[in-house]
């Protein structure tokens, strides 16, 4: 018998997922503009408590704790490295008022306490979104809030579109179902509206927000082609294939990368959804 979410709790859990907690710094440096902005539609103030779903390396979770004062915020993921060093940095940033849970938001068994739930790009990868999404509303107070930022489709986002198509130039792309458990899997509105209608949530608000993003963080043009290369997509694309080949994809991302980049790093856009509504 197969538990929820059982093929990402693996994954996240392995050593294919190390680059988010060895890469942390550079990954929360490209993905500051969206958690920002999440951060901003959530609207904390002091005194609330806050669930942080998918909260990995834990930087939203730990400012949602800072905003928060006098209430406190829960992270809640999958991946035990990247809790570990979540942990790890709210002890070096002395941000007390924050933990971190090992455990799955889908089945977690909530009590109505939070005031807000938030994610940035920790909502993606959920079996069946519509029981997650009514699992955490059932972890919020009446009147609660819900603030999740999620990737649009592959095409509008230019930091994974030019390097992609710099690989498919040597492989197939990869099969799959756009739906399934992955980063675009809300990327289509009229599914995200209904996986909330489902899910019991009101007030629902969906809003594109882009932003120029720095690929891998600040760095060289070699650093930015590194961290691509390091990525899950093009692990899940190049590693099988012969060495020679890789190299001809991987010297094209870097040829791709080259004419985007600037003074601080690559710098390519980024698409999203901002996804604001209530517990009712």
């Amino acid at each position: 018998m197969t538990t929820a979410n059982e093929a990402q709790r693996e994954y996240w859990n392995r050593d294919d997922a190390r680059h988010w907690v060895d890469q942390q710094a550079r990954y929360d440096e490209m993905l500051e503009p969206f958690g920002a902005a999440m951060l901003d539609a959530a609207g904390i103030t002091s005194g609330e408590h806050v669930l942080d779903v998918g909260c990995g390396n834990g930087v939203t979770t730990r400012s949602a704790a800072r905003s928060t004062v006098d209430g406190r915020a829960l992270g809640v993921d999958l991946s035990e490295a990247m809790l570990e060093r979540a942990r790890a940095l709210a002890l070096k940033e002395g941000v007390a008022n924050v933990s971190f849970d090992a455990d799955d938001a889908q089945t977690r068994q909530f009590t109505p306490e939070f005031d807000v739930a938030i994610s940035r790009f920790g909502v993606m990868f959920f079996d069946d979104p519509a029981a997650a999404f009514a699992n955490i509303r059932s972890g919020l107070r009446p009147g609660g809030r819900g603030a999740f930022i999620v990737w649009q489709a592959l095409p509008a986002n230019e930091w994974m579109a030019v390097p992609g198509a710099a690989i498919l130039e040597y492989v197939d792309p990869p099969d799959g179902d756009p739906t399934a458990p992955g980063p675009y899997a809300l990327a289509d509105p009229d599914r995200v509206r209904s996986i909330f209608d489902t899910a019991g949530f009101r007030d629902l608000s969906i809003d594109a927000f882009t932003a120029p993003m720095l690929v891998g963080g600040r760095g060289t043009l070699d650093d930015a082609t590194t961290f691509m290369r390091n990525s899950g997509i093009a692990r899940a694309m190049l590693d099988d294939k012969p060495a020679n080949l890789q190299e001809r994809a991987i010297a094209a991302v870097r040829e791709a990368l080259k004419p985007h980049l600037t003074d601080e790093g690559v710098q390519l856009g980024g698409a999203t959804w901002l996804v604001t509504a209530t517990s009712s």
